[in-house]
Formats: structure tokens, C-alpha cells, sequence
């Protein structure tokens, strides 16, 4: 329930972003499916414009996190952000007060605002961010015993 909030409380925070990057590209706004969800196909494929849809809602556009309600971990000059596989792993799974995505980002779209965080805020990943990556990222961690 508290993950659906949070996601939910996102993608309304996304929304205006979201719609603006639709109207440059004329992909439909908000709501692929016939419940009015956001899905991947009416997200951002860039990494930039991913972080900008739904990550800075509560990371902030400059990566530095917040307190408030909760803490919001700073993305900015973070020293675990050192491999892109930890990135993959917290965008796709999430942690904590922070929602996975896996279920509304494509591999594709992970690996980009994956990359995207490994590469601005100064922050330098080691490790790819590829569709593939992402995978075998995300699938590595569905295995492990409960």
C-alpha cells in the first residue's frame, strides 16, 4: 500500500513533465492502458527526460535529496554511486521509502536514467547500463533465496 502511494504520489508529480515531453514527441499522454496508468510507452525513452518525469519529484533537478515527510537520499556526489549496477538495482527495485520501477520502466528506459545518474550530479559508475545489463541485473536479484 505505502509502495502504490508513493508511486502513485510520483507519477502525479511527473505528470506535467511527462506531458510536456508527449507534446514534443505526439506520444499519448499519461494512461497507455485502458486504467489510466502511466505505462512505459508514455514515459520518456531519454535519461534526462526519465529523471526529470520521475525521479526529481523527490531527488530535487539538482540530485540533492530532501528531508520532510522522510529523508530522500541526495543523488548528487553520492559515494554508493559508484557502479551502475547499485543505480539499476534501485531505480528497478527500489528500497526502503523508494518505489521500484520495473514495472513501469522498460529495461531500456532503467538503463538510460541509470546512466543518466551515473553521469551527472558528479557523480562517476563503473559497469554498462545496457537493455541487457539491466536484465541480468534485475534478474540476479529475483533469485536469491527468501
Amino acid at each position: 500500500m505505502r509502495k502504490t502511494l508513493i508511486l502513485s504520489l510520483a507519477l502525479l508529480a511527473a505528470a506535467p513533465v511527462i506531458a510536456q515531453q508527449a507534446s514534443k514527441t505526439n506520444a499519448p499522454v499519461m494512461g497507455g492502458d485502458s486504467t489510466g496508468s502511466a505505462t512505459h510507452s508514455t514515459l520518456p525513452a531519454d535519461g534526462e527526460g526519465l529523471y526529470r518525469g520521475v525521479c526529481q519529484s523527490c531527488h530535487m533537478p539538482d540530485g540533492k535529496g530532501g528531508t520532510g515527510a522522510g529523508t530522500i537520499p541526495a543523488l548528487a556526489g553520492n559515494p554508493r554511486l559508484t557502479s551502475s549496477a547499485y543505480v539499476i538495482l534501485m531505480v528497478g527495485q527500489g528500497r526502503g521509502g523508494m518505489p521500484g520501477f520495473a514495472d513501469l520502466m522498460t529495461p531500456a528506459q532503467i538503463g538510460e536514467v541509470a546512466r543518466y545518474v551515473c553521469t551527472h550530479f558528479g557523480n562517476r559508475c563503473q559497469g554498462d547500463a545496457s537493455p541487457e545489463t539491466v536484465k541480468r541485473v534485475l534478474a540476479s536479484i529475483s533469485h536469491r533465496p527468501a
